[in-house]
């Protein structure tokens, strides 16, 4: 099956050949070809090009493009989209005053969506998810990060990385799995952290190794949750069973996790709310992929990831959702590229880069996604008529998608 995506008013985000990321001042630059053709062979991107140079073919299919814009999907670094009911409640308690702290501290937070978890089906579990899945896809999404973490017992976290699994199966968006049994101490182990780390590293993990059900290890490393050498300990363990670290830093305070998230290779840090000098010095020696979340600090009302600070710095930056039940009830990235522009004060040539092929990166798919090169997955947005990209993040509120494609296929 070949498809012609033809008279495209502006072609985003095009390379010759795959790059890693984009660092620095490069941010600000976004490759575009205007008055341009995409030739989709199946799932792959085939050729693309200027209107002018393209060579009549046999296709099977034409779109006209004529005053659209197309850019690659979305890709997605950080959520928790397998989750169980919702935790509105907390909305309205945190509206009322209350702290993120005093919540969990009450018995909500991670905990309550724990006890949800855990009394759920699998079959129920599977349902409520592929939702989301579908509703992210419509929002321009091709490619996401799930994390395991509200189970927090051997068989509900399994149950969730299970789920994943069969999304994964079941989807044509590309997924990626993440165990995060270190999010939170279950009620259970409430005074007994370490105990609670023998279970997790002893009993939960060799079955996700062995059952192939994660390809990253994830730590909430924060103040009251998981110290430095907590995390040190699981990012060990996780290296055995050949798991890539991706950990949760600096959310609310800065205590280290940066320094032994590149000191273990972590492909990503995640949150950075917080940030320090030595941290963002000590990310310039390393692979490891700066991502900021700014619709969490849009719904909790905390600081943003500074990301000028980062970015002028020379380093990278993604973007992702952090979708879930407590801090984040979104999937939305074409919010999440607005909020960037609006509140972190990002182009929207470095937003863009931050969402499609750095997002990409922390995920290990910069070969196959986020940009338009030949021999990528051909998974792109298909705007509707606007006048320039600058439009997508200034419209905050109204995706500006007319059609969204996944491996060639329409959504």
């Amino acid at each position: 099956m070949i498809t012609l995506i033809s008279n495209i008013k502006e072609l985003i985000q095009v390379e010759d050949s795959p790059k890693k990321m984009v660092s620095g001042k490069e941010m600000k630059t976004l490759p575009t070809i205007k008055n341009a053709f995409l030739l989709i062979e199946n799932d792959i991107i085939k050729d693309f090009g200027n209107m002018k140079d393209f060579n009549n073919i046999s296709v099977d299919n034409v779109v006209d493009a004529s005053g659209r814009t197309v850019l690659p999907t979305w890709c997605d670094s950080h959520t928790h989209i397998v989750y169980a009911g919702n935790r509105e409640q907390e909305f309205i308690d945190r509206i009322n005053g209350l702290s993120y702290a005093e919540i969990a501290y009450n018995g909500g937070g991670i905990l309550n969506s724990a006890k949800k978890l855990q009394t759920i089906s699998e079959d129920n579990l599977y349902k409520q998810s592929a939702k989301r899945i579908e509703e992210i896809m419509q929002l321009g999404t091709g490619a996401v990060e799930i994390k395991s973490g509200y189970g927090l017992t051997k068989d509900a976290e399994l149950k969730m990385l299970r789920v994943i699994k069969k999304l994964n199966n079941n989807y044509p968006i590309t997924i990626k799995a993440t165990f995060l049994g270190a999010h939170a101490l279950p009620f259970e182990f409430k005074n007994n952290k370490s105990g609670y780390l023998d279970f997790v590293i002893n009993e939960i993990l060799p079955v996700v190794a062995k059952e192939n059900l994660a390809e990253f290890i994830d730590v909430f490393c924060e103040t009251g949750y998981f110290s430095v050498e907590d995390t040190e300990r699981l990012l060990k363990a996780g290296e055995k069973f050949g798991l890539i670290p991706k950990i949760h830093v600096n959310q609310f305070t800065t205590i280290g996790g940066v320094q032994i998230g590149v000191k273990y290779n972590a492909l990503s840090v995640d949150h950075l709310e917080e940030m320090r000098a030595e941290d963002i010095e000590v990310l310039k020696s390393s692979n490891t992929m700066p991502v900021a979340l700014p619709s969490c600090s849009y719904f909790l009302g905390i600081p943003y990831t500074p990301a000028r600070k980062i970015i002028d710095a020379g380093l990278p930056l993604a973007l992702a959702t952090d979708y879930n039940p407590g801090s984040t009830p979104s999937g939305n990235m074409n919010f999440v590229v607005s909020t960037a522009c609006i509140k972190m004060k990002l182009t929207p040539e470095e937003a863009i880069n931050a969402a499609t092929i750095n997002g990409a990166y922390a995920m290990g798919l910069e070969k196959t996604h986020g940009s338009i090169c030949r021999g990528k997955k051909a998974n792109f947005i298909l705007t509707k008529k606007i006048p320039s990209y600058g439009f997508i993040p200034y419209s905050f509120g109204n995706h500006q998608i007319n059609q969204v494609y996944i491996e060639g296929v329409k959504i």
